[in-house]
């Protein structure tokens, strides 16, 4: 029971390969792909009528083990991480600094954009920002106006709780405001450049 990379990796040469031959021999190139997308929507639904599912641990590892190029170490670590993370959890591979293989699950949410602001930082394990049950504001705009943060400001002061702000981005007087509050009153307020925002 393997992943289909390979038997993937074959049949899409053989096909690109077949069809580029048609072409070359005169074959109308549109009539081409439409024939291939009729076959590989054939292929998916047979491919889904023949599937079984893995569930078990054990079926997870060898499948694992084999995307792993045969390495059983590395398959019974996914196998371990699934079983940590769920079904919807996210896993990502990384080479390590290390010559050991191990497993490290951060829970919450964690992307590669930083803080704003190094004003932000609340912890004293490096320049990190942590915090616990926080509210999050999510903008899909720059935000420059101080006005348009104060509901989720005052939002987050009633409740007691910490405020991620995620926004395109957010600088001039709002993050003026943020960065005083944070060092004034120890406002518990992150902002986030969003993902996908230059």
């Amino acid at each position: 029971a393997g992943d289909g990379t390979t038997t993937a990796t074959v049949l899409a040469r053989a096909i690109a390969k077949e069809g580029f031959e048609k072409i070359s021999k005169g074959a109308n190139p549109v009539e081409i792909r439409r024939g291939v997308m009729l076959a590989v929507d054939n292929v998916k639904d047979h491919l889904k009528a023949m599937s079984r599912p893995v569930s078990t641990p054990e079926e997870i590892a060898q499948v694992a083990t084999i995307s792993a190029n045969g390495d059983q170490e590395v398959g019974n670590l996914i196998s371990e991480a699934m079983k940590r993370v769920g079904r919807d959890g996210v896993i990502t591979v990384k080479d390590g600094k290390t010559l050991l293989d191990e497993l490290e699950v951060i829970e919450g949410m964690k992307f590669d954009r930083g803080y704003i602001s190094p004003y932000f930082i609340n912890s004293s394990k490096g320049a990190k920002v942590e915090f616990q049950d926080a509210l999050i504001l999510l903008s899909e705009k720059k935000i420059s106006s101080v006005q348009t943060i104060i509901p989720a400001l005052e939002l987050a002061n009633s409740q007691r709780k910490p405020l991620v702000i995620i926004a395109e981005d957010i600088d001039g007087e709002a993050l003026s405001a943020l960065v005083v509050n944070r060092l004034k009153i120890g406002l518990q307020v992150a902002a986030v450049k969003a993902p996908g925002f230059g």
